[in-house]
């Protein structure tokens, strides 16, 4: 017991960071409905200024009472900057769309401070008491105990500014009906600054306070928002003190965990204790919330809300299909061996990127776990291809169907989750499966598990086969001609799944799932059927990815690559397959980023700031994404063009334009034949 006390005690100061992470996040869903992803992101940028100030890093350094000052202003400016950039401008826009734009700034900050700081974690000096406390018989660091007062003062004083202060009723009045506070006098762009300012100094603070204890790292501190958000479900997003309550609960569960885990008796994984139990911890703690205080964020009255961007209905499809066929197949040949290779992942990843089309685009649910489904069939397909020896293509069809029954148990225990509750909770899952299930060597590891080349009837269709291209070097085409047919397999089905009957019920669901019940589409079989299909591709590309490669590794599925990911498609298009194509261009180890790096020497870290701020620029000025606006282009050409031949041949007669209108003959709309924003 004295030990299980120690522990607690230590627990304390993780839990305080994740506590006032927590009440960054009420806060700024109090003032401007955003659940912002980059809260724990803006901890780590005021660590590393405090760090750099205190260190000489800048070629000075401050004492440490001018270099907090320092620190809190970066966390301040980085909150000014978040919304006057970002917030503001998406004031309207869907609430996806807003937690898209987090995800943007997390992006940002992350890629900023690899660029200035570097890669490795750093230690920063404490600021707090370094003596001792003795209770009930423990000695334990009374800098624990401060973390946790200092966190409880700050929720009891945001809790008293809000209720009793001018500015905490013109946030409840701005939250609950931001038309009748404008008739009032009250500005909620005014309101939204204020708490955006508060949250940002609530986290830069106890991510300077705690660093030394977490260590400063540009890893670890942005993904403390996981079990900031766990604690913030509990609160329904509006209770700080549940918020910082259960924050500095779970910090305190999480270092029980790691005590428990050090025991003979604890279960071990190659000598080590099992990883990834913390972030179990914290996926459990999410769904126990989502019980307990239910699965919808409480509702705000804001000025307008806009509709999902658009899904158009794919007008031509083999055409584009067989073009873009031919073009690859050459480009495989001809191309120099990096760059045939930096195809064949742009590939890959326009069919992961098919699968938030369908999940996302479709049906309008942010699943962060696609990628983590990605991971699991990879290293499915290792057990199968080497434990078992299933040959392909039986190995990686059973790798497909196990990843796939995950994705679809995932959705049968989220149907009643949707929008950005479900991105909370899959986000967490996907964490959890990177520690407990990637890590664990008797399933994955970080060093890799190995995969076999495919063949098929004694032909080698791996990246070693015989037939080498132009340049005669690795990979083979052969194995390009495998990836590229599955991805123009996949993109047809897709976009031919926009004319279906499903595809129809798909877009009911994510316009609105109350009215699409009472219209008699079964909303629980139309999620199921879009997690299956989603994981189906995701899964997909998974397996190609271990063929790619040749091994699967634990560092390829992390949470944050998810995250990019996601971002990636947002630029691209998410509604569109043309979109995923974009998107699959753009991402890790892609095409442009490939002969960005070859051409201009911008490496991989400049690829993900561009990633982020291009995210941020599109949902502002293109919610669309790039193939959207694409689209919206041809559509007005064609409308102009329509509007020209029809004056040139003067109005038709009424009877003229009945016969021969194409959605009155066939008993279609236009909505059929056009677009539906939902």
């Amino acid at each position: 017991m004295e030990q299980i006390l120690l522990f607690a005690v230590l627990g304390l100061g993780q839990g305080a960071l994740i506590a006032g992470i927590a009440l960054g996040v009420v806060v700024t869903y109090r003032g401007s409905g955003i659940i912002n992803l980059s809260t724990g992101a803006v901890a780590m940028a005021s660590a590393y200024a405090f760090w750099a100030l205190t260190t000489g890093f800048f070629g000075f350094t401050l004492p440490v009472g001018p270099a907090l000052a320092g620190a809190l202003a970066v966390a301040l400016a980085v909150g000014v900057l978040t919304e006057v950039a970002v917030f503001k401008p998406l004031r309207t826009v869907s609430p996806l769309a807003k937690l898209a734009a987090s995800l943007g700034i997390l992006l940002t900050l992350q890629a900023t401070v690899l660029l200035v700081f570097g890669v490795q974690p750093q230690q920063a000096p404490s600021i707090l008491p370094a003596d001792t406390v003795t209770m009930l018989g423990v000695t334990t660091p009374s800098d624990r105990f401060v973390l946790a007062g200092l966190v409880v003062v700050i929720a009891l004083a945001l809790g008293a500014l809000y209720r009793w202060s001018r500015f905490g009723l013109a946030t409840r009045a701005a939250s609950e009906n931001e038309q009748a506070a404008l008739l009032a006098g009250l500005s909620p762009n005014s309101v939204s600054m204020a708490n955006t300012l508060l949250a940002a100094l609530v986290a830069g603070l106890l991510g300077v306070l705690a660093a030394p204890i977490v260590q400063v790292d540009s890893m670890t501190l942005p993904l403390q928002v996981v079990p900031a958000l766990a604690a913030a479900l509990f609160a329904g997003f509006t209770s700080l003190w549940i918020a910082c309550t259960t924050g500095i609960l779970i910090g305190v569960l999480q270092s029980i965990v790691y005590y428990l885990s050090t025991q003979s008796w604890f279960p071990t994984d190659n000598g080590n204790a099992m990883p990834g139990l913390q972030q179990l911890l914290v996926f459990a703690l999410m769904v126990v919330a989502l019980y307990v205080r239910g699965a919808g964020l409480p509702r705000r009255g804001e000025l307008v809300e806009q509709r999902l961007p658009a899904v158009p209905l794919p007008e031509r499809l083999l055409r584009p299909a067989l073009m873009a066929t031919a073009v690859a197949a050459a480009a495989l040949i001809v191309l120099p061996f990096d760059f045939r290779q930096a195809l064949t992942n742009s590939l890959i990843g326009m069919v992961i990127v098919l699968s938030y089309v369908v999940i996302t685009g479709y049906v309008g649910q942010i699943s962060v776990m696609q990628l983590a489904l990605s991971g699991t069939a990879g290293f499915v397909l290792s057990h199968l291809s080497v434990r078992l020896g299933i040959p392909f293509p039986f190995s990686a069809l059973g790798s497909m169907v196990l990843a796939t029954l995950l994705g679809v148990a995932a959705g049968v225990s989220a149907l009643r989750v949707r929008g950005v509750s479900l991105a909370v909770v899959t986000l967490a899952a996907a964490l959890a499966m990177e520690q407990a299930l990637f890590n664990n060597t008797s399933f994955g590891g970080t060093a890799g598990v190995s995969v076999p080349p495919p063949r098929l009837f004694g032909i080698d269709l791996g990246p070693k086969a015989d037939f080498r291209g132009l340049d005669g070097n690795e990979p083979s085409p052969m194995f390009g001609f495998l990836v590229l047919a599955v991805t123009v397999a996949l993109g047809l089905y897709v976009a031919h799944l926009r004319r279906t009957g499903l595809g129809r019920r798909m877009l009911a669901v994510r316009s609105n799932e109350r009215a699409a019940a009472a219209a008699g589409v079964d909303v629980r079989a139309v999620k199921i059927a879009a997690f299956a299909i989603s994981s189906f591709i995701a899964s997909a590309a998974g397996t190609l990815y271990g063929y790619n490669f040749g091994s699967v590794s634990a560092a390829r599925f992390t949470a944050l690559a998810a995250l990019g990911l996601i971002g990636f498609a947002y630029i691209g298009g998410i509604t569109m397959v043309s979109g995923a194509v974009i998107a699959g261009l753009m991402s890790t180890e892609a095409l442009l980023p490939h002969a960005l790096d070859k051409w201009f020497g911008i490496k991989g870290t400049w690829a993900l700031l561009f990633g982020g701020v291009s995210l941020i620029v599109t949902l502002i000025a293109n919610p669309d994404g790039i193939a959207g606006a694409a689209h919206r282009r041809r559509t007005a050409k064609r409308a102009k063009r329509a509007e020209r031949a029809a004056a040139a041949t003067g109005p038709p007669t009424d009877s003229a334009s009945a016969v021969g209108s194409p959605e009155i003959r066939l008993g279609r709309t236009a909505a059929d034949t056009k677009e539906v924003a939902p």
